[in-house]
């Protein structure tokens, strides 16, 4: 009995994974990303970002500002948009270009945050999608601005120069 498996064909992973190219992108197009921002999240990207602010870390601080408690990040919820154009739309492949943030309400651990995008611009011959940008915790903006990112053309993919 011939127990010989042959191997399964290797698996392209820069074409399963690529994102939206540039001409199949259109305005008014949208994504998001939800996530609940939890304790260990505001340690972890204090951490990671070097910002040991007491605000963010320290209670008792905390509780005697304007806010009544520790509060995340506000570069930590805008990292929310970031893993909506980096994996959602224009999704991967796409570069950022720019962000720009206005922070309009506190999050603190618990909440849970939606980040979402919505096209509002295509240049195709740049390649170039300008995208809203907002988070939101329920109905409450918590951060909101605009951002401009690089996209992959068709052409460019397929000549190997994303």
């Amino acid at each position: 009995m011939d127990t010989q498996v042959n191997p399964p064909a290797p698996i392209d992973l820069h074409r399963a994974l690529h994102g939206y190219f540039i001409e199949d992108i259109q305005e008014g197009m949208s994504a998001f990303y939800s996530r609940t921002v939890t304790e260990a999240d505001i340690v972890l990207f204090a951490g990671i970002s070097g910002d040991f602010n007491p605000l963010h870390l320290n209670r008792e601080f905390a509780e005697q500002t304007r806010f009544g408690g520790n509060i995340a990040h506000g570069m930590l919820t805008a990292s929310l948009i970031s893993t909506v154009v980096g994996t959602k739309l224009p999704g991967p492949g796409a570069i950022y270009m720019s962000q720009n943030l206005r922070f309009t309400a506190p999050v603190k651990a618990g909440d849970t945050v939606t980040a979402r995008v919505v096209v509002t611009g295509v240049d195709a011959a740049k390649r170039r999608c300008r995208l809203d940008t907002k988070c939101t915790v329920g109905n409450q903006i918590v951060v909101t601005g605009d951002a401009l990112t690089m996209v992959p053309s068709r052409a460019s993919f397929e000549a190997g120069a994303t």
